[in-house]
């Protein structure tokens, strides 16, 4: 998949070819040797792409020695040392020959490490320093050329992925755009993709705060304001920003790595969705999509999700309201083929799902998804009446624990959740009075009774009032 280099990164390896090196003092020097110049001579001369090509397709173990060594011959970073004009110009010239021939890409991989010169140029404690983003891009280049996966490459990848994850990390958009286009490049099959997830924290976890800030979402709290729809995105156009400044071309870029990842959906769909409110997220960006190009990322990494994780994903995205919000970007005029066909392949799935689908089914998902609404449920005593025993009864006892999980949280964005835990607590009590045991030991009661001391006037009713009907039932037996 190829895409236009970010334009601080094309800007900085054109300065550094354009910067002139004296070539004959570095050999006297001894920081190159004869033959390592004659290699770069042979390529300054060639005026012309196909010229250079021509040299360097004809010649491919000479400029493998060149960059990697091997064969008892060291490699030009090894003889350059810390000279950085010559380092920085070599690392441009690697990436220019391996876009240029790409079979040199396949040449390298003779030597047994090729990247033993190469990584420690990741680390570098000076933010000036160009030289770790000049690596980095060499080495996804050679990466994503040779469709490598040895062990030399395998060892690699997690010290590429930490470096990229600064840059994703960091505050400047060029910054994180060079490091989401390179993710990019690098997850070609399902072993990168693997170690990717592997190191969520530093790779998965930037991504989706980028689209949690294009959703309007800058807070701490982001699953309570997904969940209450607090997120406050407004779109300026394609040649904009979205909320929070994210321009549309990191959001493509970022779009198109999770959906790289969604590939691995039926591994990896769960904890996604687990960790980062995966669905609930993707169903607002959908919504403000400002592109079919986004939009068609959108779709695709949804429908891949889902395909793969129905009975889990399902529910929640019909929490989330994406059946509504389908119906309505069908009125669209869309026209890309792919879009379409995922946008059908999704409504099918959906509706399939909703024909079978019980007001006790849509309890369990919201408790399951971890945040309570007022949805229909929650109010209805004739739910309650019908379903309290076999709420208790689910996976011997799982709603009662989630909702334990759910109110031992704060939830300082979004109290109205404690609220509502506080009301269901009180009709499981009402309905099936003679298993408050079970309430109690997963903590519902001691939490509640704290919760009557909240500075949340709802939260403390809804406490009070389930506390009271504990103490009724409680009062009746004695």
């Amino acid at each position: 998949m190829s895409l236009d280099p970010p334009t601080y990164l094309a800007s900085l390896q054109s300065n550094t070819r354009q910067r002139p090196i004296p070539w004959d003092g570095a050999v006297r020097a001894g920081t190159l040797t004869e033959e390592q110049y004659s290699k770069i001579r042979a390529v300054d001369k060639a005026k012309k792409p196909e010229q250079r090509k021509e040299i360097v397709s004809g010649d491919l173990d000479g400029y493998r020695l060149l960059f990697v060594g091997g064969s008892g011959k060291s490699s030009v970073l090894e003889t350059a040392g810390k000279h950085v004009d010559v380092v920085q110009y070599i690392l441009v010239l690697l990436g220019d020959f391996l876009e240029g021939v790409p079979s040199l890409a396949k040449a390298i991989f003779k030597t047994q490490d090729p990247y033993r010169h190469y990584l420690p140029l990741l680390n570098s404690t000076n933010a000036e320093d160009s030289i770790p983003l000049l690596t980095a891009h060499a080495l996804t280049t050679l990466m994503s050329l040779s469709r490598d996966e040895s062990q030399a490459t395998l060892q690699a990848l997690p010290l590429i992925f930490t470096y990229l994850s600064g840059l994703a990390k960091s505050n400047d958009a060029s910054l994180q755009d060079i490091a989401v286009q390179e993710y990019s490049s690098l997850l070609f099959g399902q072993v990168s993709r693997k170690q990717f997830w592997n190191q969520r924290s530093e790779t998965v976890e930037p991504l989706v705060k980028i689209l949690q800030t294009a959703v309007g979402i800058a807070n701490s709290d982001s699953s309570a304001s997904l969940w209450s729809g607090t997120a406050t995105t407004r779109s300026t156009g394609f040649e904009g920003a979205l909320g929070g400044g994210v321009g549309l071309q990191l959001l493509y870029h970022a779009l198109l790595v999770i959906w790289q990842m969604s590939f691995e959906s039926e591994d990896i769909g769960d904890e996604l969705n687990d960790e980062y409110d995966i669905v609930l997220l993707y169903t607002h960006l959908l919504r403000l999509s400002p592109k079919e190009k986004t939009t068609r990322l959108i779709l695709s990494t949804l429908y891949n999700l889902l395909e793969k994780n129905q009975k889990s994903l399902l529910p929640t995205a019909v929490l989330a309201r994406l059946p509504a919000l389908l119906d309505n970007i069908s009125g669209r005029h869309l026209s890309d083929p792919d879009l379409l066909e995922d946008l059908s392949g999704l409504k099918e799935m959906l509706e399939e799902y909703t024909k079978t689908k019980t007001t006790f089914d849509e309890y369990v998902a919201e408790v399951q998804a971890g945040h309570l609404r007022w949805s229909p449920p929650h109010r209805n005593t004739i739910f309650w009446a019908e379903n309290a025993r076999k709420i208790l009864d689910f996976e011997n006892g799982e709603i009662p624990r989630k909702l334990a999980e759910i109110m031992r949280q704060p939830w300082d964005n979004d109290k109205q959740v404690l609220a509502i835990a506080c009301n269901d607590v009180a009709c499981l009590v009402k309905e099936v009075p003679e298993k408050r045991y079970q309430l109690e030991r997963v903590g519902l009661k001691t939490r509640i009774m704290e919760l009557m001391q909240s500075d949340d006037e709802n939260v403390r009713w809804e406490s009070l009032r389930a506390l009271g009907g504990w103490l009724k039932y409680s009062f009746e037996q004695q």
